[in-house]
């Protein structure tokens, strides 16, 4: 292992705060790791980590060259990119929600991927907020308000939001005519991944939003069990238009109170203040603005 690759070695150490996650990320064995860390160690002549039972954490000169030589591999592949032209190469780690991943993202990937033949891809799907630097994702994409990350946010744009229910549940409750209309109504519950609560139903109502909270039977953490509950007839749900626009067009789900919409949601990308953006990351920001921003 040559400087350069002991040097991404630390770097994915410090940030995974494990030797077998980061090995796994790059694709040596765990005792290869560690052995290319104490030898890098024994040259510099400094313990660059802190190992316990449970983590691996960077000293304080380990901290300080760490970062230095995430400026330098940054301005490397920048340099070689500029000089050379060569192609944005290396594993790009990203985590998205799995309607988001399924509806924009994989459709286009055969021509994301045709233009940069020598990058690969891990696909992480979730609703969760992922801790990018300890888990070893890239960027997240997400959509909601986000007000309190730590993560640089950058907008991509706003998803129209919809209520649905399934057509047995229509038959059951009936077609409300406006949200003063809800009574006797009920929402699959979907519960925030920051807080653990039910999240209300939003409407527009006259310029302004009104928050509804409906009796719930089911509460789900995942978009992909919530949209199944209200397929079943458990109860209203609100989610982006666009991601159930076939169910709306096969019969499987209805649009309720179309002229009572929810506030749009925003859909963003995020990536760490601390981690020097890469050309990797940033050929897929550009690529998520192209094929995004017409849609929103």
């Amino acid at each position: 292992m040559d400087r350069f690759d002991s040097m991404r070695l630390l770097m994915r150490v410090v940030e995974r705060q494990s030797f077998s996650a980061a090995a796994s990320d790059l694709g040596v064995p765990r005792s290869s790791a560690t052995t290319a860390i104490k030898q890098f160690e024994e040259r510099l002549g400094v313990r660059l980590l802190q190992r316990t039972t449970r983590h691996v954490t960077p000293t304080l000169e380990g901290e300080i060259y760490y970062r230095r030589c995430k400026a330098i591999l940054a301005e490397i592949e920048d340099a070689e990119a500029a000089l050379t032209g060569s192609e944005v190469r290396g594993l790009l780690r990203i985590d998205v929600h799995g309607p988001m991943a399924r509806t924009h993202i994989l459709p286009g990937l055969p021509a994301f991927l045709g233009r940069h033949p020598a990058l690969s891809l891990h696909i992480g799907e979730g609703d969760r907020f992922v801790d990018l630097v300890r888990e070893g994702f890239d960027c997240v994409v997400r959509g909601g308000e986000i007000t309190d990350s730590d993560m640089i946010v950058r907008r991509l744009g706003l998803a129209q939001e919809a209520t649905f229910a399934s057509p047995a549940y229509i038959e059951r409750h009936g077609i409300p005519r406006s949200p003063d209309d809800l009574d006797g109504h009920e929402m699959v519950g979907f519960a925030s991944s920051r807080t653990g609560q039910v999240l209300p139903l939003e409407f527009s109502v006259a310029g302004e939003v009104r928050n509804v909270t409906l009796p719930v039977r089911i509460t789900v953490t995942n978009s992909e069990t919530y949209a199944a509950l209200a397929r079943l007839g458990f109860g209203l749900m609100q989610a982006p238009r666009h991601h159930y626009a076939g169910d709306v067009a096969a019969g499987r789900l209805v649009e309720v109170l179309p002229q009572h919409p929810p506030t749009p949601m925003p859909i963003s990308v995020l990536y760490p203040k601390s981690r020097q953006l890469s050309p990797r990351v940033r050929v897929f920001i550009d690529w998520l603005v192209e094929i995004l921003a017409p849609k929103f």
